[in-house]
């Protein structure tokens, strides 16, 4: 998995003024929590944080002033219009701990001939792995599934050193029958024409 370097500054100003002035900045305002410590609460460059984010649940070793943190994200803020980041939420996590972390479910192979319709129940499965070897994705086969047939969580396979952190009979993918197209009602068609020709 992704494991990236951030400066980081620790934030003496707080408050919705001090947030703005941080994004202003092209900087985020952030904080870290976790293993019982107080939380501290930093600014992080927002572009070097915009790349790091593009993996899911990246391994980020903070510097901040000089001593290194390695945390991971839990909670993304982002403008619902705009999108760039608003806040972050981190973890503090140890090497060779474990933690719970949803990881992207990706499919592939082709349903079975016929139709029918991949619902994804969950895009994302929640798991326990070490903190650093938290998988990026999980892919699960969908080859030759017909309308009526699930995917549970246990059927997904997971590499080495991870579990469900969710009951194994929780559905993550179904196959919906396909919808019939309801036919237009007759003279429709008809109608539409004679007002065409009309106008």
């Amino acid at each position: 998995m992704a494991d990236v370097k951030i400066g980081a500054e620790v934030r003496k100003e707080f408050g919705k003024g001090a947030a703005r002035r941080i994004r202003r900045a092209d900087k985020v305002p952030a904080v870290i929590y976790g293993h019982g410590g107080e939380p501290v609460h930093v600014t992080l460059p927002g572009h070097e944080l915009m790349l790091a984010l593009k993996t899911p649940n990246v391994l980020i070793t903070l510097d901040i002033e000089g001593r290194d943190e390695l945390v991971i994200p839990k909670a993304v803020q982002r403008d619902p219009i705009k999108g760039f980041l608003v806040h972050l939420d981190l973890l503090v996590v140890k090497r060779g701990e474990k933690v719970t972390v949803e990881v992207p479910l990706h499919t592939e192979g082709e349903l079975a001939p016929g139709g029918g319709l991949l619902e994804h129940v969950l895009s994302a499965l929640p798991v326990e792995a070490e903190a650093t070897h938290i998988p990026e994705a999980l892919t699960v086969s969908v080859e030759g599934l017909e309308p009526g047939a699930s995917v549970l969580a246990k059927d997904v396979p997971l590499p080495a050193g991870t579990s469900l952190a969710v009951d194994g009979e929780d559905v993550v993918l179904q196959v919906l029958q396909p919808q019939a197209e309801e036919p237009a009602p007759e003279g429709a068609g008809e109608a539409e024409g004679e007002e065409a020709a009309g106008a």
